[in-house]
């Protein structure tokens, strides 16, 4: 629009401007007509106007912004409601894809060569072929459940690797995505110490407070679906800041991470999300192995396994109903793990019959919608490999179970060859948050719901995408750490 106006004449310029001023201003006025509402959708619009401007000259702000709409379209549909907030995923997604390929000059398409994207690719493809699945479950549901499964991973992906290309970019998500966690951290304190906003217990008051209020204490659930997306969405951030703060970068900022942790730390606590104890175990073994640093390595063991021996040999801090219910995530015979492992045997004896699964959108909260006739419907899969399992049978299972194992060596393997200690640290940081995420996802739906797939997609994004910024912005060698040597 701007090299448009650019080329024409003086008079012809200004007689443009002129029309569109009028018609913006016939516009508002009628606008005023439709009451409160009208404001709202003039202020809506400048913003759209705004953002649509602040795109087409620098792409990568759409996908900036869908980061935050990620982390904080819960605010909206929970205080505001009236629509489905989350098709502003694919607005975002759809109009920055637009202004990518109107601008594919700029970018560097060859980037999209790689084990990464076709992987996503692939898993998309065999997610479009489940809609002919044998057993028969609804098209609705499908449609339903492919956004999360399948879509947002092979849309977000492409992007990071077409808009997100230095380490300085790099330096600016992590920085966003520390601060919005720490917003949903500041959110879930105040649910706990100062209470809930309307929105919130109105939530609670519709269903929400059956697995939300135990024996009377408020599990943390901030801006997001449910406590569980809460608790593993903190851990990641835990472990995320715990790397930082033991890279070498100045002081001030250590300390800084050292705080996010502590904050992130207290928030997953809150959240009595008994998974997200997992998260936060794995991601620190990944976090260790990937260091190659026998101080770090020695440390991170003692404290991991004094943790753990803490937690599962004590009673200590059972006072304190956070830690009781951190607690119980060691405790073998808890209730609620025994049903799972139930309903897990149910299923393995209805899907031998069924390779394929059941189809997408099956089971879980699309289940329950839109295919009500259909037994797996009738099962809680509490768990997103379960539901993988569910939806796509073994043979799905094993073909994307197989998939992210390759992924997550394969980052490994990225990361142990970078050069860039501060880079390799980042990296770090952001696999042992992704990995948290997946294992975690063993036992609450994490990785598919928001915004941990989004931490996720773009995490393993930029690990493949560090090689790039290695060869340009080469620091000293890692060769002066110490080694995990013989």
């Amino acid at each position: 629009m701007y090299q448009y106006l650019s080329s024409l004449s003086q008079t012809r310029r200004t007689i443009i401007l002129s029309v569109l001023g009028i018609l913006v201003a016939l516009g508002v006025s009628l606008l005023t007509y439709l009451g409160p509402i009208g404001p709202v959708l003039v202020i809506v619009a400048a913003l759209f106007v705004v953002f649509m401007i602040c795109l087409f000259k620098e792409p990568s702000v759409g996908l900036l912004v869908l980061i935050v709409y990620c982390f904080l379209f819960g605010i909206l549909s929970r205080e505001v409601g009236g629509i489905a907030y989350g098709i502003g995923i694919e607005i975002f997604l759809l109009l920055t894809w637009i202004t990518v390929i109107i601008q594919h000059k700029r970018y560097d398409w060859t980037r999209l060569n790689n084990p990464l994207t076709k992987l996503m690719l692939m898993w998309f493809i065999i997610s479009v072929v489940e809609i002919i699945n044998p057993a028969g479950a609804s098209v609705m549901g499908w449609l339903q459940e492919i956004r999360s499964t399948a879509l947002f991973p092979i849309l977000i992906i492409p992007l990071v690797f077409l808009l997100f290309d230095s380490e300085k970019k790099l330096n600016r998500v992590l920085i966003l995505l520390i601060a919005l966690s720490l917003m949903a951290t500041l959110n879930g304190i105040k649910q706990i110490h100062i209470g809930l906003s309307p929105g919130e217990q109105r939530f609670l008051n519709e269903g929400g407070a059956v697995t939300h209020l135990l024996w009377g204490r408020l599990r943390a659930f901030s801006f997001y679906s449910d406590s569980g997306q809460f608790g593993a969405s903190q851990a990641s951030f835990v472990l995320i800041a715990i790397v930082l703060a033991i890279a070498p970068f100045k002081s001030w900022k250590r300390v800084l991470a050292l705080i996010a942790a502590g904050l992130s730390f207290y928030g997953m606590l809150i959240s009595g999300t008994r998974g997200a104890f997992f998260a936060l175990v794995v991601g620190v073994l990944f976090l260790i192995f990937l260091t190659k640093n026998v101080k770090v390595l020695m440390y991170g063991l003692i404290i991991t396994l004094l943790f753990v021996g803490f937690l599962k040999f004590t009673t200590i801090g059972n006072g304190s109903y956070e830690i009781y219910r951190l607690r119980s995530a060691v405790n073998p015979k808890e209730a609620s793990l025994n049903v799972r492992f139930n309903n897990q045997m149910i299923l393995g004896e209805y899907l031998k019959h069924n390779p394929f699964g059941g189809g997408l959108g099956v089971i879980g909260t699309w289940g329950r919608e839109y295919n009500k006739d259909k037994f797996l419907s009738t099962i809680a899969p509490d768990s997103y490999w379960v539901k993988v399992w569910a939806m796509y049978g073994i043979v799905g299972l094993t073909i994307w179970f197989s998939m992210m194992m390759y992924i997550l060596g394969k980052c490994c393997g990225i990361i142990w060859k970078l050069n860039n200690v501060k880079l390799r640290y980042k990296c770090i940081a952001l696999l042992s948050a992704t990995a948290g995420i997946f294992f975690c996802s063993y036992g609450n739906e994490v990785i598919n719901s928001m915004p941990s797939a989004v931490v996720a997609s773009v995490s393993l994004a930029f690990i493949f995408q560090s090689v790039y910024f290695d060869k340009k912005d080469p620091l000293p060698s890692i060769n002066n750490e110490p080694k995990l040597t013989s």
